[in-house]
């Protein structure tokens, strides 16, 4: 019989039934595990359920102008938490980032109140010294080798004490004086501050702003080189380098991309109240951190996404006003924050393992 026969009839043999052998290498998890794997489940399932609470506990959230309010209190928190989640993914921290918003805000107010001065001219001089607020908190991280929650804690200081200084030297008050009146406020207004109706129900410009840089930030994590990089130095910066990868480069535009956050958020909180009080800001670092943290960015770096803080700040907003419907004491939102923090990253705890596990 030759080979030809021979081969013949085992090519027309059926596979022998049974299941398909696999190894723990290629082995498929259930699907409900991959889902709660990704960093934005776990938040989002979170968020609904505190949503789902307050609308039966406090009535008055259902109301169209009620939900708007939690949005608005979300967007502020939420604008600066996606710059911070980005760098937490990258594997740093910035604790400056409270009153570096503070800054912003006073630069272009006395910038352009003290000099007679169009407020745009303000508003760039102020873009600027925020980018470079960070480009130097991540240019001495890189350069030192130091922890970023030292440097930035420096920084912190730094800032909380010039912003208090010079604006009593300038202005001879704690507050800046009201732009309301000076040439290109409307305008700024418009861009940074102004409200639109929907359906009868006025919703704020940075809701909008919000949602569009969480598009933005999400695109550049999944869909650029850039967001690779973002990942990859977080998770081992040596590994990364030994690839190719800038992480000088990287590290020091992640902490400018902070540094761009609070300039808008700086110019949102000037164009609202036409003055700044340059003793706020503090605490709000930790305000951020937490919401990053919450939408499930690891303490660690390396693992994240843009959405899941979108959600954190949510649950935030909806926390922070759903009390005040509720007529509850506001003194549990810091119980409240303190128990979603906690359960956070227990959760997050639990992800990483579920992620890793074969």
């Amino acid at each position: 019989m030759s080979m030809t026969q021979q081969a013949g009839p085992a090519v027309g043999t059926p596979p022998a039934s049974g299941p398909k052998a696999t190894d723990g290498r290629t082995a498929q998890r259930p699907l409900a595990l991959r889902l709660l794997a990704r960093p934005e489940v776990g938040v989002f399932l979170g968020a609904v359920a505190v949503l789902v609470f307050f609308l039966i506990a406090a009535p008055a959230v259902r109301q169209g102008s009620s939900m708007a309010t939690v949005l608005y209190q979300s967007s502020t928190i939420g604008i600066m938490a996606l710059p911070v989640a980005l760098l937490m993914i990258g594997g740093e921290f910035d604790l400056s980032a409270g009153v570096a918003v503070i800054t912003s805000a006073l630069t272009a107010s006395m910038l352009s109140y003290q000099l007679t001065m169009n407020v745009w001219v303000g508003v760039i001089v102020a873009l600027i010294a925020s980018l470079g607020v960070g480009a130097f908190n991540g240019w001495m991280v890189m350069r030192t080798g130091l922890p970023s929650f030292l440097v930035t804690l420096g920084t912190f200081l730094i800032l909380q004490g010039v912003n208090l200084a010079v604006t009593k030297l300038i202005t001879g008050n704690v507050a800046t004086d009201d732009i309301s009146n000076m040439d290109g406020f409307d305008q700024a207004k418009k861009i940074f501050a102004s409200s639109f109706d929907i359906g009868g129900v006025e919703v704020k410009i940075t809701v909008v702003w919000w949602l569009v840089f969480a598009a933005l930030a999400t695109w550049v994590l999944l869909r650029t080189k850039y967001g690779n990089w973002i990942y990859a130095v977080g998770g081992n910066k040596d590994s990364a380098r030994a690839v190719g990868v800038p992480v000088a480069f990287t590290k020091i535009t992640l902490f400018m991309t902070v540094g761009f956050g609070a300039w808008f958020m700086g110019m949102h909180n000037l164009f609202s109240f036409n003055t700044v009080q340059s003793g706020e800001g503090v605490g709000q670092e930790l305000i951020y951190i937490a919401a990053a943290v919450i939408g499930g960015c690891l303490l660690t770096g390396g693992y994240g996404s843009a959405i899941g803080p979108v959600f954190g700040a949510f649950m935030f907003g909806m926390v922070n006003q759903g009390i005040v419907y509720a007529g509850w004491n506001p003194d549990w939102f810091k119980a409240f924050l303190g128990v979603m923090l906690l359960g956070a990253v227990l959760i997050n705890l639990w992800v990483s393992r579920t992620a890793t596990r074969r």
